[in-house]
């Protein structure tokens, strides 16, 4: 099975050249512009489908309230702000995205949840939060986020490094399905053309070892399956303590 797969993945790489050239040449950049919409409109039908889960897990951000005055949480990767109507009334918002054409969109979430403070939305890459200081903040939030970053150790080392001691991480990732599986060869073998499809999301990483070696003081992990596309049905969920 192994080779077969490798054979797939080959052919589709080959399928999927032009893309690699025109995005070389600059010529994709114009999906920028329309992803943000792709993703609002998933987003929807996302957080419909994971409004329990969702919900579970945010209850935890009582845990994490400061002694004084409001939570601080820092979204990484806000997109279009699915998650701002789970946080609790009063919050601090920072959000942080590398796209800017989201900001309309995360605009319409904001009048929608105004029991939210919006501090500012700042366009960067999780790699990179030289913006927000060292444990300026009480939780960081990703979901959906840790497939398509570029550097996964990277953003988790920013992530820790401006969390307040005590502060929390919050995820919920889609991830890699178990290599016996035939999800797995199918996440395997569409890759590449899913990464030029999605703005370079990866089906395949086992997000859940980095958590595990980041350094965390608790891990609270737990994997589950998604009612979504089998492709991306495996899922983790849960916060790590710095």
């Amino acid at each position: 099975m192994t080779l077969f797969m490798n054979t797939c993945v080959f052919f589709v790489k080959v399928l999927t050249l032009p893309l690699y050239v025109a995005e070389l040449a600059g010529l994709l950049s114009f999906y920028k512009r329309v992803f943000p919409r792709f993703v609002y409109n998933f987003t929807l039908a996302y957080n419909e489908m994971m409004k329990e889960k969702k919900a579970e897990l945010f209850r935890n951000l009582d845990k994490f309230f400061p002694q004084k005055g409001s939570l601080r949480i820092l979204e990484l990767g806000c997109g279009s702000g699915a998650n701002f109507e789970h946080y609790p009334t009063g919050c601090r918002i920072t959000c942080i995205d590398p796209n800017p054409h989201f900001q309309k969109y995360l605009e319409k979430s904001m009048a929608k949840n105004d029991h939210l403070v919006y501090d500012s939305f700042i366009v960067a890459s999780g790699e990179n939060l030289k913006a927000v200081g060292d444990g300026s903040v009480d939780v960081v939030v990703c979901t959906l986020v840790l497939c398509s970053v570029q550097d996964t150790r990277k953003v988790l080392q920013e992530a820790k490094r401006v969390l307040r001691p005590g502060g929390a991480l919050f995820f919920l990732e889609h991830v890699m399905s178990d290599p016996s599986t035939w999800s797995y060869f199918f996440q395997r073998v569409f890759q590449p053309f899913w990464y030029y499809m999605n703005d370079g999301c990866d089906t395949t990483r086992p997000t859940w070892k980095h958590l595990e070696a980041a350094g965390f003081s608790d891990l609270q992990l737990c994997h589950i399956q998604a009612p979504l596309f089998f492709m991306l049905k495996p899922h983790i969920v849960g916060y790590a303590v710095k």
